[in-house]
């Protein structure tokens, strides 16, 4: 079968990063199609192309979605669940490939809060536009909401049957590496709430550290296929928001 086919915005890590993440982490080959020059069929153009293509019949809400052979897979967590035993990164049972998806869901969910601290009124507005809004979308979310999710995280580490080594099972799953991600993000967005958050979960910082040595994780993160956080992303910074 083809290669796989990754289609994302350029310029950001945003959603597409947690499917990046499961494809470095395996090795495998994958084109990250936006990120290729136009001449080559690469840019933002070619992607809006395939996802508005009319003879597709699973056609994708919104990026990132991933071309593989005759698939055509939308949302991240669906992707990694795709993903996940094609790359070796999710165990074999079913009991165990349900709950890396039951994690990886969870994922998203703080991912979603995460970007609603900066657009809590509406994704079209420009946050300058709703910062009021924001600043107490913030303060919740830096409160309770990051410690509630971290916290849980950790009980999730405690329980497994090798405690504090990954989420799922004794072995690398994609919800280690959305793990990852989510606490990069968060470290960079909002450090204060998340240095103390994680004072209380030592196993989520182990896993993350544990993470970040794995010699193809950290040779990507050290390569130019890297984009660094920023301000048109999920996670920003804005410092008036690290409550």
């Amino acid at each position: 079968m083809a290669e796989y086919e990754l289609h994302y915005w350029t310029g950001i890590q945003g959603r597409g990063e947690f499917v990046r993440l499961a494809l470095e982490a395996a090795g495998a080959a994958y084109i990250d199609v936006a990120r290729e020059p136009e001449a080559q069929g690469g840019g933002d153009r070619a992607l809006m192309r395939r996802l508005r293509h009319t003879s597709n019949p699973t056609p994708s809400f919104a990026p990132p979605f991933l071309v593989h052979g005759d698939f055509t897979i939308g949302q991240t967590a669906a992707i990694l669940i795709y993903l996940g035993p094609r790359l070796g990164l999710v165990g074999k049972t079913e009991r165990e490939v349900l709950w890396t998806h039951q994690l990886q869901l969870t994922i998203a969910d703080m991912v979603a809060e995460a970007h609603d601290t900066h657009h809590p009124v509406s994704v079209s507005l420009y946050y300058e536009d709703q910062k009021d809004a924001a600043l107490q979308k913030a303060k919740d979310f830096c409160e309770q909401r990051i410690p509630k999710f971290l916290a849980w995280f950790e009980q999730v580490l405690e329980r497994n049957d090798a405690p504090g080594t990954h989420l799922a099972g004794g072995r690398l799953s994609y919800a280690d590496l959305s793990l990852f991600q989510l606490v990069e993000g968060l470290h960079y967005a909002f450090p204060k709430a998340t240095a103390r958050a994680l004072a209380k979960a030592p196993l989520v910082t182990r896993l993350h550290d544990t993470v970040r040595q794995l010699p193809r994780i950290r040779t990507y993160l050290g390569s130019s296929r890297r984009l660094a956080f920023n301000e048109q992303g999920i996670f920003r910074r804005y410092p008036e928001l690290d409550a």
